[in-house]
């Protein structure tokens, strides 16, 4: 596997790796994990289909496919977040792929409507809360802005497409009107000013700063089963809660790729795709991320920390929606006064 990171090729206007022979996908990816470098490796092996990877943020990414135009080397596009994959759509440079192998195993709620780019794991944006509260005191996102819940709330900046993401679904569901109610409300019960990360929010709970936060379930998890003894200790303390599991599910996200539009190996990109829907791939993909799988297999077993969350009902919202309502649920922040 050949690793390009974006900082340190960007002045090429087209990029070197362009003239390297057939029998290679160029992946241009806004996801970094270690277990991805895993995944790849197994493509080549059962393939022979060497992976190139351009690594930078998904702006650094579109810009640079932007400059290429039709000359780019690049086949596909990930992303973490429809969202942000949205961009890309905006931007003209992907293209549909039709497979049947990916109908099948990725739920159509969970991919674009016109094949554009596919959701490979899940993540859910979850509550994770103090033990001085009860468990059902807050079970739905509708609650959030209820004023039983002042002073309470910890949560990330409007900058952040998670946040985004789950207001445009709000959208998706209940208008921008109710959605500007909702947000209004929830901003009123901030306990301190939006900051940090997930983990940051969590740790905040544990430490006492609020009795709720708005997390993607995997930070809790990571948390839950990593070596930072701390972070264990802050995350045992706390639970975590599904929400809306009587109405409409939890709010899901998805981690996913697509192809681009001038890709020279469509082919090689296609297989890499539809490998990445295989249940090989499922668990190096999702699982090692303590992601969920989309696809539905029992074969595929979750971690333990995963099982200990138990089972939970998910949102129909198609996640396409996000990324098309992500400049409206910007608005309904910025009026909201949310920072």
């Amino acid at each position: 596997m050949r690793r390009l990171v974006l900082a340190t090729v960007l002045s090429f206007l087209v990029s070197p790796i362009a003239a390297l022979a057939a029998g290679e996908v160029n992946v241009y990816s806004s996801r970094h994990y270690d277990s991805d470098d895993e995944l790849y490796a197994l493509f080549t092996e059962q393939t022979g289909i060497e992976v190139n990877i351009i690594e930078g943020n998904t702006d650094e990414l579109i810009t640079r496919l932007e400059r290429e135009g039709d000359l780019s080397p690049g086949d596909i596009f990930i992303a973490v977040d429809a969202g942000r994959l949205h961009k890309a759509v905006e931007a003209d440079l992907l293209q549909p792929t039709q497979s049947d192998v990916l109908a099948e195993r990725i739920p159509e709620t969970l991919r674009h409507p016109d094949g554009l780019w596919f959701g490979y794991s899940k993540r859910a944006r979850v509550f994770v809360t103090s033990p001085d509260i009860d468990a059902d005191f807050v079970t739905t996102y509708a609650e959030l802005a209820d004023s039983k819940l002042e002073g309470s709330l910890v949560i990330r900046s409007s900058s952040n497409i998670y946040n985004q993401s789950l207001v445009a679904a709000m959208i998706a569901r209940y208008g921008t009107e109710a959605t500007q109610n909702w947000v209004d409300g929830m901003v009123e019960n901030f306990a301190r000013r939006p900051q940090g990360g997930d983990r940051d929010q969590i740790r905040a709970v544990a430490a006492g700063e609020g009795d709720l936060a708005v997390v993607n379930h995997y930070y809790f998890a990571r948390m839950l089963a990593g070596s930072d003894a701390a972070d264990r200790e802050a995350a045992g303390k706390l639970t975590l809660i599904w929400p809306d599991q009587q109405g409409d599910g939890v709010h899901v996200n998805v981690s996913g790729a697509g192809m681009l539009k001038n890709a020279p190996n469509a082919e090689n990109a296609k297989a890499l795709l539809e490998f990445l829907a295989s249940n090989e791939a499922q668990k190096l993909w999702a699982l090692a991320n303590f992601e969920y799988p989309v696809v539905e297999d029992s074969s595929l077993e979750l971690p333990d920390v995963l099982v200990g969350f138990g089972t939970f009902k998910s949102d129909s919202v198609n996640a396409a929606k996000l990324g098309e309502n992500n400049r409206e649920a910007v608005r309904v922040m910025d009026r909201a006064g949310w920072r």
